[in-house]
C-alpha cells in the first residue's frame, strides 16, 4: 500500500511511522523487515523522514546493516539498504549516519556485492541490494566529509564496475554517486595539510575510465539513464583540469550529446542543456558543437513552460554566446522573443541565467530590436531590483545594450 502517495500520507496522518520504528526494536526478524520495508516505501516523503529520525529508527536501521549475520538475508537486506537510501534524501539524517559510521559498512556491502557482474544480471535479489547501498552512496556523498571517506576507503572503483550492468534504477544510482564524487576536487589546503593524500574523487574517475563510461550511458534507450549520465557528466567537466581535451578525446561524444537534444523526456533535454553549457565553456568545443547544429536545436526547445529546462536551456544559450557568431544566429532561430517570457518566472535560477543569455545576445543588434519589441524593457527594469546581484548586473548590461543602440538610431536619425 505504501508505494501509492495517498497511503503513506494516511500512514503518516494515523502515527503507524512511530510503530514501524518501534517494532524495529523486535526480536522477530521477519517483522523488522516489513517494518523496515514499510519505511523505505514511505521515507520518499521528507515528513517521514523526520519522524524516523525524531523517533530512533535510525540507529535500529544501522544495526541491522552492521550486523554481519543479516548480510546473507538478501529481503532483509533490501528492505534495510532501500530504507537507509531513502532516509540518506534527508541533509540532518545524513549528518547522523555519518557519526553511526555507516558509509565504510555500505562500501565493505558494496564491494563483496558487486563481484561477478555476469552472474548479477540475473539474480534481481543482488541487483536490489546494490541499486539501494548505491543510492545510500550517492546521498551520502552530497557532503565533502562523506566524499573523503569515499576515496580514502576506495568505493569508487566498484561503483564505476557497475556501470557494466543493465537495470536501469542501479545505472542511475551509479551515475548520481559519479556526479557526486566529481564534485571532490583536491584543494592546495587539502594537497598542504596531507603531503601523501589519495587522489581526489574526480581524478580517480578519470583513472579509471568513468568519464568515457559514464558518456557511454547517454546511449542507453532508457531516459532516466540517460538524463542521470548527463546531470553527472556536467561536474566531470566543470570540475576538470583540460576539460576541453578530455571532451574531444570521446569520439561522436559531442555529436551524441547534441542529438540528445530532439528527445521528448523534460529532464533528459534540460540535463544535456547543461551538459552543453559546461562543453560550451571551451571554445574548440563550442565551435564544433555549433557545427553540429546545437544552435537550431537549443532554440526549438526555447518555448518551453519547464522552468527547471528553461534554467538550463537559458544557461546553455548564454554560454553558446560566446562565439560571437552564434548570437546572430539564435536571434534568426527565433529564441529571442521567448526567452523574454522566461523573466515572467518566480523562479530565481531562470531570472538568473536567462538575463545573462539576453545580456550576451543583446550585444547583437537586431536581437535588442526583438527583445523591446517583446516588452522587456519592464522586466529588465524589475530585475536591476533583484535581490541577486548576478541578476541585478546582467539586467542592467542588458538594458545598456538596448539604450546604446537606442541613442546610436537617435543619433542617426538626426544627422
Amino acid at each position: 500500500c505504501a508505494a501509492e502517495k495517498s497511503y503513506c500520507m494516511a500512514i503518516q496522518a494515523e502515527g503507524m511511522v512511530e510503530d514501524f520504528v518501534s517494532n524495529m526494536l523486535n526480536d522477530n526478524i521477519e517483522l523488522r523487515k516489513h517494518c523496515a520495508s514499510a519505511i523505505f516505501k514511505c521515507a520518499q516523503e521528507e515528513e517521514t523522514r523526520a519522524l524516523v529520525k525524531s523517533n530512533g529508527g535510525l540507529e535500529p536501521l544501522v544495526a541491522l546493516i552492521k550486523d554481519a549475520e543479516n548480510h546473507g538475508n538478501k529481503e532483509l537486506m533490501a528492505a534495510v539498504t532501500g530504507a537507509l537510501w531513502k532516509l540518506s534524501m534527508s541533509e540532518d539524517n545524513v549528518k547522523c549516519f555519518q557519526e553511526l559510521e555507516l558509509v565504510p559498512v555500505l562500501i565493505g556491502l558494496l564491494k563483496d556485492n558487486s563481484e561477478g557482474l555476469d552472474d548479477l544480471q540475473f539474480n534481481l535479489g543482488k541487483i536490489q541490494v546494490l541499486t539501494n547501498i548505491v543510492g545510500a552512496i550517492a546521498e551520502s556523498a552530497r557532503t565533502h566529509e562523506n566524499r573523503e571517506l569515499i576515496r580514502e576507503q576506495e568505493g569508487l572503483a566498484p561503483v564505476i564496475r557497475l556501470i557494466a550492468s543493465t537495470s536501469p534504477g542501479l545505472l542511475v544510482n551509479v551515475a548520481a554517486a559519479i556526479g557526486q564524487m566529481a564534485e571532490d576536487v583536491e584543494s592546495l589546503e587539502q594537497s598542504m595539510s596531507n603531503p601523501d593524500p589519495k587522489p581526489s574523487g574526480l581524478v580517480q574517475i578519470r583513472n579509471l575510465d568513468g568519464v568515457r563510461l559514464l558518456w557511454s550511458l547517454l546511449k542507453n534507450p532508457n531516459d532516466s539513464v540517460q538524463a542521470a549520465a548527463a546531470w553527472s557528466l556536467s561536474p566531470c567537466i566543470r570540475n576538470a583540469e583540460n576539460s576541453g581535451d578530455m571532451v574531444r578525446s570521446f569520439v561522436g561524444g559531442l555529436e551524441l550529446i547534441c542529438n540528445l537534444l530532439e528527445s521528448k523526456d523534460q529532464q533528459v533535454l534540460a540535463a544535456v542543456c547543461f551538459a552543453i553549457a559546461n562543453i560550451a565553456r571551451d571554445k574548440e568545443n563550442l565551435a564544433v558543437i555549433t557545427d553540429h547544429g546545437v544552435i537550431h536545436k537549443l532554440a526549438r526547445l526555447a518555448h518551453t513552460n519547464d522552468d527547471l529546462l528553461r534554467a538550463k536551456l537559458a544557461e546553455a544559450i548564454s554560454n553558446c554566446c560566446e562565439l560571437e557568431s552564434n548570437r546572430a544566429l539564435f536571434g534568426k532561430a527565433g529564441a529571442v522573443a521567448p526567452l523574454v517570457s522566461y523573466l515572467t518566472s518566480s523562479d530565481l535560477e531562470v531570472h538568473r541565467t536567462t538575463a545573462a543569455a539576453l545580456h550576451q545576445l543583446s550585444k547583437d543588434p537586431w536581437n535588442c530590436v526583438t527583445m523591446h519589441q517583446s516588452g522587456v524593457v519592464s522586466h529588465l527594469l524589475r530585475l536591476i531590483g533583484s535581490e541577486d546581484e548576478d541578476v541585478q548586473e546582467a539586467a542592467a548590461d542588458c538594458l545598456q545594450n538596448i539604450r546604446k543602440l537606442a541613442l546610436a538610431c537617435e543619433k542617426f536619425r538626426y544627422q
